[in-house]
């Protein structure tokens, strides 16, 4: 499916301020030059949250950036994200993610949808690559590769390993070096992961409610658009909406899909 005008004209623009930054920043990230492993190897796990904002901000469909990935031993989800379950697939427990093309310059090797990829060339081998969302990136992406601690008062950096995949190919090689505190701002680091655990949080919360009565995945963008909707109430109608169900509402069931809908 092909971007909207709007939306590619969106796009181009938040990647010519990334490459600009890129250019006039003086702190060497292991972010800089990097063809980006992490976006090639790695199912991006998403929040509801994500996909409102992304949706919003490029004037993206659902069907346009979502996808889900089968997770039956638990390895996409590794206790962040929820598992959804079904009525079309309802045996196989799934991980709502940021859909996965080919890469335009290493065949039969994928790569996020919303990657920038730069030609490889003497001095990159791997070519450079940009996130085309990079301000509005899903909250998994914003986190890597840190957690909160238990307390919630500190960022832990994780070791990156040398690859995301088994395989051999370098094109799935993640940083160039380990990460070090000084690559991460103290105030933001922290304002991004609360967030991020919040956002999980509630889609967790949302999974629970689904999975009581799973329902087709052509009716899960319908579902989560009822439920973000209300997520701002006034006051007066506050104590009326005391029950889950009332706030999480479920798709009627038989809804017929959008014609331009399709299926993971």
């Amino acid at each position: 499916m092909r971007l909207s005008a709007s939306a590619a004209a969106r796009i181009e623009h938040e990647s010519l301020e990334i490459a600009i930054f890129v250019l006039e920043s003086a702190d060497m990230s292991p972010c800089q030059s990097c063809h980006a492993g992490c976006c090639r190897a790695y199912a991006v796990p998403i929040s509801g949250a994500d996909i409102v904002r992304i949706q919003n901000r490029f004037e993206l469909s659902f069907w346009e950036f979502v996808y889900r990935w089968a997770d039956p031993q638990g390895e996409i989800a590794l206790n962040h994200a929820p598992q959804f379950f079904f009525s079309d697939e309802p045996q196989t427990p799934y991980v709502v993610c940021l859909k996965q093309v080919e890469s335009e310059y290493f065949p039969e090797s994928s790569k996020c949808r919303f990657l920038m990829e730069s030609p490889p060339d003497e001095e990159h081998p791997l070519g450079v690559a940009r996130c085309g969302i990079h301000p509005d990136r899903p909250g998994t992406c914003r986190a890597y590769p840190t957690k909160l601690d238990d307390a919630a008062e500190l960022a832990i950096i994780d070791e990156v390993a040398e690859s995301g995949r088994p395989c051999a190919d370098d094109i799935y090689k993640l940083c160039p070096r380990q990460w070090e505190p000084a690559d991460f701002d103290p105030v933001t680091t922290i304002q991004d992961l609360v967030v991020v655990q919040y956002e999980m949080t509630y889609f967790h919360k949302l999974a629970l409610i689904w999975n009581q009565n799973p329902q087709s995945w052509l009716v899960f963008p319908q579902f989560l658009e009822l439920v973000y909707k209300k997520r701002v109430i006034k006051s007066e109608v506050a104590e009326s909406h005391r029950s889950d169900h009332n706030i999480l509402p479920f798709p009627v069931q038989g809804i017929a899909p959008n014609s331009s809908a399709k299926a993971a």
